[in-house]
This record gives structure tokens, C-alpha cells and sequence, in this order.
């Protein structure tokens, strides 16, 4: 069957396996696309199993007329929402080191700094007080790039549960940190 026939036939019937169908025949295609733009081939992988579901409830509502095409597009819009959530993590962490004081500026000070080791080594302190998910959480997300999806997987626990625990891990450190400067101060 043509791409667009097997399109329609899943569009009436809602068949995963008509999908699965069509789907196969572009999975390299959709994971060239994906480790293009995420440039990490786990992220990559993920993107792939994440597309196809998007797809499950995004072809019925589409008229498609090239498969293909369409495809493509949706793989590369969906890699370039992921760039643009990660980008605003990273911003928000900056924002964070910069408002708790743990950076002096946007430029990250040369790491043999004295007031640098003992900013690392203030931070370090604060995050072994935090309670395990906490801890795990923040050590996974900022020091070992992990998303929270594999971060989940690895804990056993909610993706949900991680993001709460990131926020909550983040407010405890800026609380820490705060009151050990007063004590300093």
C-alpha cells in the first residue's frame, strides 16, 4: 500500500499496527533527523519512540498529502521544541547561579579561583543536605546532562516527581547557601 493510503487507513480505523506499518519504513529517516538536531544518540532514540506517539493522535487531525514530508517536518519541529526546552533549562540554572550569588557574573569564574573553590565547595555541601530524590535529582540533571525521562527511569519514579524534586532540590540549596553566608557574614 502507498504512504497515503495506509494514512488513511489508519486515520478511520486508528490501527497501531497500520501506523507501525508506515512508520517503520521512515524510522531512519526520523532518527537521521532526530540525532541531526539532538546531536546524542540516546535523546535520539527517545525522540523516535516520543514522535510516534505523537503521531498516534496528530494524523487524524492532519490532511496529509506527502507522508514524507509531512514527517519530516513534524521530526524536525519536535527536535527543535526539545533544543529550545533544554536551552531554557540551562538558561534558568544560570539565572539561579547568578541570583543565589554562586556566579558573579554570566561568565563562569576560572575554576582555580579561591572564591570559586570555595563557592564549589559551599554548593557541594548543600547538595549532600539534601534529601536522596533531591540529591539524585540535581546531581543527574546539572552535573550529568540527564533529562528527566532517564532520570525517572533510573529512580523508579515520576517524571512529574522529578521536576518537583529539581524545584524544590533548587529552593533547599539557595536556602542553605543563604544561611551559610549569613553565618560567614
Amino acid at each position: 500500500m502507498k504512504d497515503e493510503e495506509l494514512v488513511f487507513e489508519f486515520s478511520s480505523s486508528h490501527d497501531l499496527e497500520i501506523l507501525g506499518e508506515l512508520y517503520l519504513k521512515y524510522m531512519h529517516l526520523v532518527y537521521g533527523v532526530c540525532l541531526k538536531y539532538l546531536k546524542n544518540r540516546e535523546e535520539a532514540m527517545d525522540a523516535v519512540m516520543q514522535i510516534f506517539e505523537k503521531l498516534i493522535s496528530d494524523i487524524p487531525k492532519q490532511k496529509i498529502e506527502n507522508f514524507r514530508s509531512w514527517l519530516h517536518v513534524v521530526t524536525k519541529n519536535y527536535c527543535l521544541m526539545q533544543l529550545r526546552s533544554m536551552k531554557s533549562e540551562d538558561e534558568k540554572l544560570r539565572e539561579w547561579m547568578l541570583t543565589t550569588g554562586i556566579v558573579e557574573n554570566e561568565h563562569y569564574v576560572h575554576p582555580l579561583d579561591n572564591e570559586q573553590q570555595e563557592t564549589d565547595n559551599l554548593l557541594a555541601d548543600c547538595i549532600e543536605r539534601l534529601n536522596g530524590e533531591q540529591k539524585e535529582c540535581i546531581k543527574r540533571f546539572y552535573y550529568e546532562n540527564r533529562c528527566y525521562r532517564e532520570i525517572a527511569e533510573d529512580l523508579g519514579i515520576d517524571e512529574k516527581k522529578v521536576k518537583s524534586n529539581l524545584q524544590n532540590g533548587k529552593r533547599n540549596l539557595k536556602i542553605c547557601i543563604e544561611e551559610k553566608d549569613e553565618r560567614d557574614e
